[in-house]
């Protein structure tokens, strides 16, 4: 019998994921709302740079979890982690006596939600190391890389995490269990705390060119994530900074899932990656000053946004 998923939040992350589980023989349902429409008449299109180009149609299209008509295995949310968005009760329909609840999302200290609405449940929580962008209505382009780490919360790794693991290695896609998720947490966020408020703030310059123009300045917010990190109890490798440039320098310019956001006037995930990494330093009481005024900046930045629009209204 095929493993059924429900990915909730279809796009660049969810839509290219759950496509891949369709190709590994899970019957895979998505919620999208911005594409729903087209999904629903055509599916997605994925283009992949290793994987090839290849047309995904769900089993089931659905505006809301409430719609799903069935019981989800793994019910895997990739939605953005934002204030607009309350993930415990936008899943709370679709969630079964079996369902596991997958998080492939960004940021640190995110699973606190989602554990204390779901306390009984089996809790996945998931890191994509992936440049994927949606470049138009039900149309993902995948550019680099695509690992998965997946480990259960707060620790261990589950039979059920590991035949997840195994359906994303018939699918093409490396994909890795640990013990210690959150340390795998820590360690993408050394990445994603530098690249993607830095994009904003740039005025939307791709990857490449801050890390050629501010190198110093990255490996400075680098280094401050990794001080907390390691205070937190999840101490990360001696390598991680240089890792994360030189798959930065590899990688093609590209447009961070934040910068996206801010284009779009989206909400952005400021408190998923900087807050709560701010606030675990203060928790700490260890100084990031880089950190707290990048955090700083880009609240500024959001209230230009919210006023902008009040302005419109």
């Amino acid at each position: 019998m095929s493993d059924k998923i429900l990915i909730v939040g279809a796009g660049a992350i969810g839509a290219f994921y759950g496509a891949l589980l369709a190709r590994a023989g899970a019957q895979v349902s998505v919620v999208c709302r911005s594409d729903y429409a087209i999904v629903k008449q055509q599916g997605f299109m994925i283009e992949s740079y290793s994987l090839g180009n290849w047309q995904f149609q769900p089993r089931q299209v659905l505006r809301h979890c409430a719609d799903y008509r069935d019981e989800a295995d793994y019910l895997i949310l990739c939605t953005k982690v934002t204030d607009q968005v309350a993930r415990a009760e936008l899943i709370r329909p679709a969630i079964r006596k079996n369902t596991a609840i997958v998080l492939i999302q960004n940021g640190v200290e995110i699973e606190t939600e989602i554990r204390n609405a779901f306390p009984d449940r089996e809790l996945i929580s998931g890191l994509a190391f992936i440049c994927s962008n949606r470049v138009a209505a039900a149309q993902i382009s995948h550019l680099a890389y695509g690992k998965l780490s997946l480990g259960n919360y707060p620790a261990g790794v589950t039979a059920k995490a590991r035949h997840l693991q195994s359906l994303f290695f018939q699918s093409g896609i490396e994909c890795d269990t640990n013990e210690d998720i959150t340390s795998v947490r820590w360690q993408k966020c050394v990445w994603n705390a530098a690249f993607n408020p830095l994009s904003v703030l740039s005025g939307g310059l791709p990857t490449l060119s801050i890390l050629q123009h501010q190198e110093g300045l990255i490996r400075q917010i680098m280094r401050e994530v990794c001080d907390i990190a390691a205070t937190c109890g999840h101490p990360l490798p001696d390598d991680v900074i240089e890792a994360n440039l030189q798959r930065t320098y590899a990688m093609p310019p590209y447009k961070t899932s934040m910068l996206l956001d801010f284009e779009r006037h989206h909400p952005m995930e400021t408190e998923a990656i900087l807050g709560n990494t701010v606030r675990a330093a203060q928790r700490q009481q260890i100084a990031c000053p880089t950190l707290q005024t990048l955090y700083a900046l880009m609240k500024l930045r959001e209230l230009q946004i919210q006023l902008e629009s009040q302005e419109k209204c």
